[in-house]
């Protein structure tokens, strides 16, 4: 499932971006991207208000944008450290089934 994302980014790695940043750079990225999401998020379906230039006008096209973005740095840190994300996201999923399934 989540094989093609992760050697559509390593080929762009190898091919176009060289090399892959440190794990710890990855992790600081991952932080930022994580947080640029959050500050669309908040001024779109929070309370806090948007400044003039926060937001673009097309608001879904941004949120999309930031998710990709998040989505990129953790598959450069799967790829960085082997972890096959389809197998995670497989067990994660497993697990919500089963120690979630009388949760809520």
């Amino acid at each position: 499932m989540l094989q093609e994302v992760q050697k559509s980014v390593d080929d762009w790695i190898r091919e176009i971006g060289k090399r892959y940043f440190s794990e710890l750079t990855n992790m600081a990225l991952l932080t930022e991207e994580v947080g640029e999401l959050a500050r669309v998020i908040a001024r779109v379906y929070g309370d806090q208000k948007a400044k003039s230039g926060d937001l673009r006008d097309d608001v879904k096209s941004q949120l999309a944008e930031e998710m990709a973005d998040v989505i990129w740095v953790v598959t450069c840190l799967a790829n960085q450290t082997g972890i096959d994300l389809s197998e995670a996201f497989e067990a994660s999923l497993r697990k919500k089934y089963t120690r979630d399934r009388n949760r809520f």
